[in-house]
């Protein structure tokens, strides 16, 4: 299989920088948490978790903290590495394109520039793969920078064709109103049924 771009585009040696970015940053108190607490109240409590290409695993931690139960997923080695060190999450290497858990969800979170880092024309089979591992009704949230290749349209053709349903869309994780000229779209979708 081709590379993704997140491949493409970085080294193991930027994966480390990325990582070693985001601990700086934490240890100076910055903010770090405006996506999880914007998903956390999307979720009912203690509501499963998939943190669909976690990076450093930052949200599915913070997620885990607020009583949720969180499997986070990457792609990249250095990123599991990273992520295994929140002793309060299950942490897998996995493809989203091929993704098997064997478990269903409350909810999907792929946040981060997910969709936009996957390999040219992969993004509706990951979609597919996320979706299957989706409990009926569940929610599915994604965050990406809209100055790449994948647009929001493309997304949400591809939202479509595996049967969820775009519920809000917003240009920032605290929740502004969207505006197509936005440099970042979140986008809140959901699978069809009801959860038990």
């Amino acid at each position: 299989m081709a590379p993704t771009r997140w491949q493409s585009e970085n080294t193991e040696a930027q994966s480390r920088k990325y990582v070693e970015r985001f601990a700086r940053l934490e240890s100076r108190g910055v903010d770090l948490h405006g996506e999880a607490r914007m998903v956390d109240a999307l979720l009912a409590p203690v509501s499963t978790v998939l943190d669909a290409g976690c990076g450093t695993a930052r949200l599915g931690a913070e997620l885990a903290r607020r009583g949720h139960s969180v499997t986070a997923v990457d792609l990249d080695p250095v990123f599991v590495e990273a992520a295994r060190l929140h002793e309060n999450i299950t942490v897998r290497c996995a493809d989203l394109t091929t993704l098997d858990l064997g478990q269903m969800f409350d909810a999907v979170i792929a946040a981060g520039n997910v969709m936009v880092f996957m390999t040219p024309g992969t993004e509706q089979s990951a979609l597919e793969r996320m979706t299957a591992h989706l409990s009926p009704g569940g929610v599915f949230v994604a965050g990406f920078a809209t100055d790449r290749q994948y647009t929001t349209e493309m997304f949400d053709d591809d939202l479509a064709a595996v049967g969820l349903r775009t519920e809000h869309r917003f240009s920032t994780w605290d929740l502004r109103p969207w505006h197509t000229d936005a440099d970042w779209a979140v986008t809140v979708a959901r699978a069809p049924g009801l959860l038990a």
